[in-house]
């Protein structure tokens, strides 16, 4: 008796533990009977299932991240851009997630990739280069986006987000561009020192010039100065000369013998009657 208790209890046991299943938080799952889904999108918590009959698989219902490596694609212009970018997505149907992809998270990114790639060839390949680097990033992502939702309907997955994470040119294009750039600079440099030494020459020039000018209107001035001394000293002499012309002779012959004996080495060879000694020659009266 106590046998077939024992065999009954660890049946119940084991039927308890095949009709009971958990889904945890962050998972869905889906409900077969002999193969054929009956239930999908499980919540989480506890769930019962028939056993023997049903069985259960869960899928990861988290917020999935395909980072994709740098991809060259082609401009109107057709230059090469590598670009770099990354996509978020989730399951939103468990069901056609099931059907279409087998379950497969693995299946979903390789096909999610190539759309992302089709995608962004298109959206590079009608810009130049300089609209993809220069334009609002944002514009190309959402029509990507609006397009990649379009082509995964049916795959029973939700793209959250698309993110472009760099865009560059290849290393050869690179160090074309970045050597272009170096001699434009250099030629803007060129034509900025050459305006300089240009504008430096104007302004010596021009200081050359007023130094000139400068000095003429002085030496104008001191010319003037001195003419105008001359004259006040002639005018001068002039008066004194008319008051006493006698005096006047006498103090000009005194200022002439001052400097014609300054030394007494000097020698000089003139008649003594002559009208430079005239006042030596007059006697006392």
């Amino acid at each position: 008796m106590k046998a077939v208790l024992s065999i009954l209890v660890a049946a119940l046991l084991l039927l308890g533990g095949n009709a009971l299943f958990t889904i945890q938080q962050g998972e869905t799952g889906v409900v077969f009977r002999f193969g054929e889904i009956v239930k999908t999108d499980l919540e989480p918590g506890l769930h019962f299932k028939m056993p023997f009959v049903n069985n259960v698989r869960k899928f990861d219902a988290r917020l999935q991240t395909l980072d994709s490596s740098a991809e060259r694609y082609l401009t109107s212009e057709k230059k090469n851009l590598l670009v770099d970018s990354f996509v978020e997505w989730r399951i939103r149907d468990t069901k056609k997630f099931y059907t279409s992809m087998n379950g497969d998270i693995r299946l979903a990114n390789l096909r999610l990739a190539q759309i992302i790639k089709d995608g962004l060839r298109s959206e590079v390949g009608n810009r130049t280069v300089q609209e993809v680097i220069s334009q609002d990033r944002k514009v190309i992502v959402n029509k990507i986006i609006e397009q990649t939702r379009v082509s995964v309907s049916d795959f029973g997955i939700d793209v959250v987000d698309i993110k472009v994470k760099r865009v560059d040119l290849p290393q050869n294009v690179s160090e074309s561009v970045y050597q272009r750039m170096e001699a434009e600079r250099n030629r803007v440099a060129k034509d900025l020192r050459s305006q300089g030494a240009e504008a430096a020459e104007r302004i010596r020039a021009d200081a050359d010039r007023q130094r000139t000018i400068i000095i003429a209107d002085a030496y104008r001035d001191a010319e003037i100065v001195r003419g105008e001394g001359d004259a006040k000293s002639a005018e001068i002499y002039a008066n004194a000369y008319s008051k006493d012309s006698e005096f006047y002779s006498f103090y000009q012959s005194l200022n002439a013998y001052q400097e014609s004996f300054n030394n007494k080495s000097d020698m000089m060879i003139v008649d003594p009657k002559s009208d430079f000694f005239k006042f030596f020659n007059q006697k006392n009266k």
